[in-house]
């Protein structure tokens, strides 16, 4: 699926009301967001502790009253291209929804595709609840991540395509090793390369009389 089933309920639920449970306690907003669980709700860090232990949450944070998430957090799980991101007290972040405000006055150079919010930079859309609209009416974006293959590496070579798997530390220890050696000990001398710096100290025979 080019949009995982939680995102939806994440862009929807509100979030840094006080927790009718840890109420009285220091961070006891909720600001919480759990990917595992069906429910789409908001919980505080207390909750997380004692309820989604070992589930997949992520923290939202709010930049004037507007809800965000750290980039470095969400494009774990999602392929954010194309979102305008900001730096905020030294994090990047992007934001949840759009944002109202005026129209765009003439002359900007980036703007929004779907809320035509002005842009800083050349991205298309101004947060990821444009990005899911832009999905949903063309089609042409994603939040699916690329799988990458770690187990194989593809090579090509001679116009045709081979499949190779990477080497262990101990084959390619071995292998820098086989190199190494080669170097050292060729069958057939070659002539010194340019960058060879020649050793001093070796004794040269004179040649023999006639």
């Amino acid at each position: 699926m080019s949009v995982p089933p939680w995102l939806e309920p994440l862009l929807t639920t509100s979030f840094f009301s006080v927790c009718r449970v840890h109420g009285d306690a220091a961070r006891s907003e909720c600001n919480m967001f759990c990917l595992d669980c069906n429910g789409a709700y908001a919980f505080c860090f207390y909750c997380r502790s004692s309820r989604h232990k070992d589930h997949q949450v992520i923290q939202i944070r709010r930049s004037s009253y507007h809800d965000v998430v750290r980039v470095a957090e969400i494009q774990k799980l999602l392929d954010i291209s194309g979102v305008q991101t900001y730096v905020i007290n030294s994090a990047r972040v992007l934001f949840l929804n759009e944002r109202p405000q005026p129209k765009a006055a003439k002359g900007v150079a980036h703007i929004c595709e779907i809320c035509g919010r002005s842009l800083l930079d050349p991205f298309r859309f101004c947060s990821l609840g444009c990005k899911l609209v832009g999905i949903k009416r063309n089609g042409d974006a994603s939040f699916k991540l690329e799988a990458m293959n770690e187990e194989l590496v593809m090579e090509r070579r001679e116009g045709m395509m081979i499949q190779r798997r990477p080497m262990s530390s101990r084959e390619e220890e071995e292998e820098l090793r086989g190199g190494a050696q080669q170097d050292i000990y060729p069958s057939t001398p070659p002539p010194p390369p340019s960058t060879a710096r020649r050793r001093k100290g070796i004794p040269h025979r004179a040649p023999f009389g006639s």
